[in-house]
């Protein structure tokens, strides 16, 4: 049972650090995309 218990903490917690990883990846990726877009309108407009 003790190794069952062990195998569902590090699969909960691999899953946790995965989607975190995600998570940010997604967001920097928003930012980096919303700068490209803010740098195109700027130049369109100029």
């Amino acid at each position: 049972m003790d190794a069952l218990k062990s195998i569902f903490t590090f699969m909960v917690a691999s899953t946790l650090l995965v989607g975190g990883a995600l998570v940010a990846g997604t967001i920097l990726a928003a930012k980096k995309i919303d700068k490209a877009g803010d740098k195109l309108q700027d130049s369109i407009h100029d």
